[in-house]
């Protein structure tokens, strides 16, 4: 079917990270971060990109210590090769929609502090590192 409808609400309430669509050309997601506090760590990615606020409170942390808080209706257009940390800083869940160029196996995960691929890693280790507000849980 060349037109599909999501319901974001829906694909929200179904887990942390839930793909909505993937094709050689482009990919997007819808990203939960459940409580107050949960992030991830500070990376980028090997392409261009959005997130798109749909419900909470989204903090971009930036290398240099600058940041900006985003609310609901507001986008964030990140040119490939920009690091960032996204982190919930509402009082609910942080509900995002992103999307990249090109598919999602192509897309590399750079860690900040590794300056390496963390999707390299054994799949523990990237949890860890890759959401470390979690890394306790």
């Amino acid at each position: 079917m060349p037109i599909e409808i999501v319901d974001m609400v829906k694909k929200a309430g179904e887990g942390k990270r839930q793909v909505i669509f993937n094709t050689n050309r482009l990919h997007a997601w819808v990203h939960v971060y459940p409580k107050p506090g949960d992030a991830d760590d500070m990376h980028c990615h090997n392409a261009d990109q959005t997130f798109y606020v749909i419900d909470g409170e989204c903090t971009m942390h930036f290398p240099d210590g600058g940041k900006v808080v985003m609310t609901p209706g507001k986008v964030a257009t990140i040119t490939g090769g920009s690091f960032y940390q996204l982190e919930n800083t509402g009082t609910g869940p942080m509900v995002l929609m992103g999307n990249r160029s090109g598919p999602s196996e192509a897309i590399q995960h750079i860690n900040y502090e590794l300056r390496q691929d963390i999707k390299k890693l054994p799949k523990d280790e990237m949890d860890k590192i890759r959401h470390p507000s979690n890394a306790n849980l």
